[in-house]
């Protein structure tokens, strides 16, 4: 990132006196125009803030936790900027590309990938880990500390790079993760097709695979509805369980009776997650 570089605002709003902003800029790691949310606490005008990460998930933009999750309020409270970026290249009209909700469009799965037509674009995890980090940084008064949370395919995101980057993110959290793609539908499906038939390949994208091998000791915080659509073919978060246990990871995993995958999950536990990430934000 240099200072000739620029962001092109897209829409401003402001809400609970902090403010909540769409940018447009061009990603040389997607090769494409991308756009991203941030909000901003109303203590970003006087002093430089911490920041969570949000990552969200299939067929979502920047927008859907913004607009849904109810944050803003106790955000502002807190003094913590959120980042919200896309959840796959746009515009690159690739063969197949919007075929399906869960493959191209929409639909990154925060990998590198490497198998054509998708290695020059679909590039995500470099994306939220190196280059729009470094956008941040230079823009808006940001002071160094992150936690990284997400959502189903976004949980899967921010579960994997938290355990990929030992140190680097003050707290970890999850809504409804695919914990473990290498061994359902959604992950087999996105893998082969970034990453090719090599299954070893996989796993370096795969949080139950992370955890086995001891990537990171990072303590992990999930919540998972029992009424989700999802729960049993494609998240099974007992395999999370499961592997934390054997390994000795720290996990807390809380089972929420009666909700579902929706964002109306997300915003009845939104504040819990906000004062988890706080409380770590904050340590000295």
């Amino acid at each position: 990132m240099t200072m000739m570089e620029s962001l092109e605002l897209v829409s401003a709003n402001k809400s609970f006196d902090g403010w909540h902003k769409r940018y447009r800029h061009r990603s040389r790691a997607l090769d494409c125009e991308m756009v991203f949310a941030i909000f901003l606490p109303p203590q970003a005008e006087t002093q430089r803030v911490p920041l969570l990460w949000w990552l969200s998930g299939l067929t979502c933009t920047d927008e859907n936790f913004m607009q849904k999750a109810g944050a803003h309020r106790l955000a502002a409270e807190l003094g913590i900027a959120i980042v919200c970026p896309d959840t796959s290249p746009r515009g690159t009209d690739l063969p197949g590309e919007h075929d399906s909700y869960d493959f191209g469009s929409g639909a990154g799965f925060y990998v590198n990938a490497i198998r054509e037509p998708w290695k020059q674009h679909y590039r995500m995890y470099d994306y939220v880990t190196e280059e729009l980090p470094s956008v941040v940084r230079q823009h808006f008064p940001v002071n160094g500390r992150e936690s990284i949370s997400g959502h189903s395919m976004g949980g899967h995101g921010a579960l994997i790079m938290a355990l990929r980057r030992p140190g680097h993110y003050r707290s970890v959290s999850a809504f409804s993760p695919i914990v473990n793609p290498t061994q359902c539908p959604w992950g087999q499906k996105a893998f082969s097709g970034y990453l090719g038939d090599d299954a070893g390949s996989w796993t370096q994208y795969d949080a139950c695979e992370l955890v086995a091998r001891g990537a990171s000791s990072q303590p992990l915080f999930v919540d998972q509805g029992e009424a989700d659509d999802f729960l049993e073919e494609q998240l099974r978060p007992e395999r999370l369980e499961a592997v934390c246990a054997e390994h000795e990871h720290p996990l807390t995993l809380r089972r929420q009776p009666g909700y579902d995958h929706s964002y109306f999950f997300i915003a009845s536990f939104i504040e819990d997650h906000l004062r988890y990430h706080a409380e770590h934000l904050n340590k000295g």
